[in-house]
């Protein structure tokens, strides 16, 4: 017996309703990218390994999907040694193995996979500039809309194929780069009716600044870790973490107008300016984050929020200045639906130096999610037909076929029922295709050069010509 089909965990099949939804949002975005002046490109799905190890710490090396090299591969004991680290990997996980076991493994594995699938359009966009930084005029705006791969574990919100939606710009430190991706943000949300995201912003700048002012300059990762929780496990949590982590109980004291860091965006910038006084790297950050706001504020925006949010930590090894996170309306239940910051040294890993670059990504599968839940999806968004003329015979079907031929090139979406059946069974399958109209062209309407055009939801019938018919499907 035939073993029931399947699909990997943390994938999908996508129905056609969902594929013309998940359509429409890139479409949206792609627009309103084109309308900023980014520039398309495509990167391969997988890249050489090395592209891609050690670029995203060793908990993102763990969630590369490696591939096997092409051609047969036999473990003959007489001429290769299977590492220690292969049998450690059968009875402990991959987080236990120690430092000797996981360079063996690596090596190991270097000889059986020489390729990976991307883990995420950024490094793969680093080395395109690198390899292509000849040809590329900069500041190069670019945006990138592609799958990713991640060996993650599958929850609401997260796969293991997903895809990415990324503008970027390299090749310049103007901060009005952040202005402009905050007011991108605003435009496509806006686009999408999904009113009220919040933008939180900060500044990596900030986060050591403050480490710096209070004496913990050297606990920089383990202070914004458990800054970052504060919404999660509180004040009392957050604090009771740092000192776990060995920062000074007389270091928490000048930290504490953190945890009651409210107001607007000025009276927060107000507060930071008094807490960082004595930091250049923190007022640098401050001075940063105050251009963003003031412009912002001047041009305006739309339906989203910027908000300062001194907590926001996210790619503290990876972002040098401006941190965003986009928060979905306080009536959904999700993460973020959008992030990214400004790198100053993106290209770096590729032998380019001094080469800046800022950028953000919208979570598709998130915005999905939100947009179904809120059922701001367009009416119109829709895989299926506006109308199905019904099939009475070679000769009515001939008649209905040039008509579906001039509403086609006026764009609209038709189709002829192939097969000359039970005129119910036609209709039946018009109402699971969710199909709105129905056309009848049988021997009276072609006597008489007309149409019969039935509303399916209605059940209202009338008799038109081709004109008549052709505005009534495109109302």
């Amino acid at each position: 017996m035939a073993s029931k089909p399947s699909i990997p965990q943390g994938t999908r099949d996508f129905s056609p309703a969902e594929v013309s939804k998940r359509q429409y949002i890139i479409q949206t975005i792609k627009n309103n990218f084109e309308k900023f002046g980014f520039q398309p490109i495509e990167t391969p799905s997988f890249e050489n390994s090395d592209t891609l190890m050690g670029k995203y710490g060793e908990e993102g090396d763990r969630l590369i999907f490696k591939i096997l090299n092409s051609g047969n591969f036999f473990f003959n004991k007489n001429k290769i040694e299977l590492p220690e680290s292969i049998e450690a990997l059968q009875t402990n996980s991959a987080e236990t193995i120690d430092l000797n076991q996981r360079i063996e493994l690596n090596k190991f594995t270097g000889k059986i996979s020489e390729k990976a699938l991307r883990y995420d359009l950024t490094v793969p966009f680093a080395r395109y500039v690198v390899q292509h930084q000849n040809e590329i005029e900069f500041p190069f705006k670019r945006y990138q809309i592609q799958p990713v791969w991640r060996a993650d574990r599958p929850q609401r919100g997260r796969y293991r194929e997903f895809y990415q939606c990324d503008a970027d710009v390299v090749g310049s430190k103007s901060l009005w780069q952040e202005v402009e991706l905050v007011q991108l943000y605003d435009t496509v949300f806006t686009s999408l009716g999904l009113e009220g995201v919040i933008i939180k912003i900060n500044n990596r700048k900030i986060l050591s600044g403050i480490a710096e002012v209070i004496g913990a300059s050297d606990k920089l990762i383990d202070f914004t870790v458990a800054l970052d929780k504060l919404d999660k496990i509180g004040e009392d949590g957050v604090k009771k973490e740092m000192i776990e982590k060995g920062i000074d109980e007389k270091a928490l004291v000048k930290v504490q107008p953190l945890f009651s860091f409210t107001g607007s965006f000025s009276d927060k910038i107000a507060q930071l300016s008094d807490l960082l006084a004595e930091s250049e790297e923190g007022m640098k950050g401050v001075e940063e984050l105050k251009f963003i706001c003031d412009n912002v504020a001047t041009l305006g925006l739309a339906t989203a929020t910027l908000d300062l949010d001194v907590t926001l930590a996210r790619g503290l090894n990876y972002y040098t200045g401006a941190i965003f996170e986009v928060a979905a309306p306080k009536t959904v239940s999700m993460g973020s639906i959008g992030g990214g910051g400004r790198y100053d040294d993106l290209t770096g890993i590729f032998g380019l130096k001094n080469m800046s670059g800022v950028g953000i990504s919208f979570g598709l599968d998130r915005i999905y999610l939100v947009l179904e839940e809120l059922q701001l999806f367009p009416e119109t968004v829709a895989a299926t037909s506006k109308a199905l003329f019904i099939n009475y015979g070679d000769a009515e079907a001939l008649y209905a076929s040039q008509a579906i031929q001039k509403l086609r090139k006026e764009n609209i979406k038709v189709e002829l029922y192939p097969d000359n059946v039970k005129v119910g069974k036609q209709f039946q399958y018009a109402d699971k295709r969710l199909i709105p109209f129905a056309v009848i062209a049988g021997d009276q309407e072609i006597a008489s050069n007309l149409y019969s055009l039935k509303n399916l939801v209605s059940g209202e019938q009338i008799s038109v010509d081709f004109e008549g018919l052709k505005n009534a499907l495109l109302a």
